[in-house]
């Protein structure tokens, strides 16, 4: 049983790695897609998710919480009998990729400016607005 847990986990990892990429490499493309011109990056819908998701990462910052898919990765983890880690996600696999220690604060505060710049560029270069009519090809 233990095999289907380290499974499930490594799952949990792998979704917690897209959730970062979507973070950092959607707003990569939100500010070089305005520049050069690309419609996609204005999609209402993928600008809101985009959105979205730096504020859950700001607020848990803000409360000190560690986020859920970290906390269901480790429960996991301790099901399979493997070693867990201690402290975010971030924060853990930066120490351990860097080798880089920082307070809490520090992540915080990266944490708000980097949603803040999302904030800016939702501002900068909004989403299109939809009218709420799907209109069909004639």
């Amino acid at each position: 049983m233990g095999h289907v847990y380290q499974i499930l986990a490594d799952g949990i990892l792998l979704l917690h790695v897209l959730f970062v990429v979507f973070v950092f490499v959607g707003q990569l493309l939100i500010v070089v897609g305005a520049y050069q011109g690309w419609a996609w990056i204005r999609n209402r819908w993928f600008r809101i998710c985009h959105l979205g998701t730096i504020a859950i990462v700001v607020t848990q910052s803000w409360f000190s919480l560690i986020c859920p898919l970290t906390i269901l990765e480790m429960r996991l983890r301790a099901q399979a009998g493997q070693e867990q880690y201690e402290g975010s996600f971030i924060q853990y696999w930066l120490e351990r990729l860097l080798y880089y220690e920082a307070p809490a604060w520090v992540f915080i505060a990266v944490y708000t400016v980097f949603g803040l710049f999302v904030v800016i560029t939702w501002f900068c270069f909004p989403p299109k607005k939809t009218s709420g009519i799907i209109r069909r090809g004639t």
